[in-house]
């Protein structure tokens, strides 16, 4: 089966699309690693798109706020404004249905999906160091993992953990053979809020049978999400940082 594996979509529709259309044709299902709303400007029409079309989703921290304010005390209140704006705005079917999300790790065939690590769904993966100690944790050879907002990952072996670097900006896509008698932590990238400092809409497609996955970039309407995201009255900043991938 070849999967597309998407995370970290946060309401944003226009990166959504691009995703989608450019991967159109080479994928059979959808994995996502969480946090579909918070932050962006279409948390239904996201959501209600997950609905009929994702097969295996875990919750990430923004779904999880979006049906229970309390989990707000720890975000910064630009997070935290978003999600009450969400709770308000969501329709009463999209939030039950993330009400519904399980928490990961979640097995999807010969892999496994979180939204942050395998041990905690709020915990970052950021270092070799943090990858290092999800020896012993893991729920598969294969994890896909979102939270960062950082293409990339981590190839661990009995000796350490290795980063999987992110491609070069002049590039859109990479391509890594998953070699045997390894693990690896594999984060797609955020579609709807990249912070690695590019601005393209990020997604990785996975074919489990061939071990082989590709990451990918896409460039996408900046300008529209923007445009929603302050005409919906959230905090002006959640749209000035997608122009910058920060």
């Amino acid at each position: 089966m070849r999967y597309l594996v998407l995370s970290d979509i946060h309401a944003n529709w226009e990166a959504l699309q691009a995703v989608l259309e450019d991967a159109a044709g080479r994928y059979g299902e959808i994995a996502c690693c969480g946090d579909l709303v918070g932050y962006g400007a279409d948390p239904n029409r996201v959501v209600d798109w997950a609905r009929r079309h994702v097969r295996a989703i875990v919750r990430g921290n923004h779904d999880k706020a979006a049906v229970d304010l309390t989990v707000t005390e720890w975000f910064n209140p630009h997070a935290a404004a978003a999600a009450l704006w969400t709770h308000g705005t969501l329709t009463p079917e999209n939030l039950e249905y993330l009400r519904g999300l399980p928490q990961g790790p979640l097995r999807v065939g010969g892999f496994a999906i979180s939204h942050g690590s395998p041990l905690d769904e709020d915990e970052y993966i950021l270092s070799e160091w943090e990858a290092e100690q999800m020896f012993g944790y893991l729920a598969a050879e294969i994890n896909f993992f979102g939270h960062s907002h950082l293409q990339g990952g981590f190839l661990l072996r009995p000796g350490g953990a290795e980063t999987i670097r992110q491609m070069p900006r002049e590039r859109s896509r990479m391509s890594l053979n998953l070699e045997p008698e390894a693990s690896f932590l594999i984060n797609p990238g955020s579609v709807g809020q990249p912070r690695d400092y590019d601005p393209r809409a990020a997604y990785v497609l996975f074919d489990e049978e061939r071990r082989r996955l590709s990451f990918h970039r896409v460039c996408y309407d900046v300008q529209t999400a923007q445009r929603k995201i302050v005409a919906a009255g959230l905090p002006p900043g959640l749209a000035e940082r997608l122009a910058y991938g920060c």
